[in-house]
């Protein structure tokens, strides 16, 4: 009896443990952005680039313009070392690129713009393939969350 109410108790300490770490996507939209949509008046006064409460994640920093993944996060804990994971597949290939970031995210709701800038990204017609976005623990092998494209999870994609 002892040990059932040992193993029940691991257990639920074990699932409390992983649900506080959980990180959910509630939303990606998808789109190209212009530098100019990112401009503000501050900036116009002196003042750098206001980001609103979201973290801007870019792939070549000093490019504003590219596609980028609007996401909404709910953290249960805070993750001061996520590592954010974007692969991406381009027209006319079928190699996934990589782009991983890393950022601190609190508990709580939090808003990335993870941004394909620059070089990495060709022009605002074009559209990505299929792509899949992930957050990870460095800690850990295991995603905190993950969503994907409707083609990249089709029979046969990466």
């Amino acid at each position: 009896m002892k040990r059932c109410a040992f193993s029940v108790l691991v257990v639920t300490c074990f699932s409390a443990a992983l649900h506080a770490a959980a990180v959910d996507i509630v939303r990606i939209w998808p789109g190209y952005r212009t530098a100019e949509s990112f401009e503000t008046v501050g900036e116009f006064f002196g003042r750098g680039e206001h980001t609103g409460g979201r973290v801007l994640l870019r792939s070549q920093s000093e490019s504003r313009a590219g596609f980028y993944f609007l996401t909404r996060l709910q953290a249960q804990a805070a993750h001061p070392q996520a590592e954010v994971r974007l692969e991406v597949i381009l027209p006319g290939s079928v190699t996934p690129v990589v782009h991983t970031f890393t950022t601190a995210l609190k508990a709580g709701s939090t808003v990335l713009q993870v941004g394909l800038t620059g070089t990495d990204w060709g022009d605002s017609s074009q559209r990505p393939v299929a792509w899949r976005l992930a957050i990870r623990d460095p800690s850990s092998s295991i995603p905190l969350a993950e969503t994907r494209s409707f083609l990249w999870a089709t029979p046969g994609a990466p």
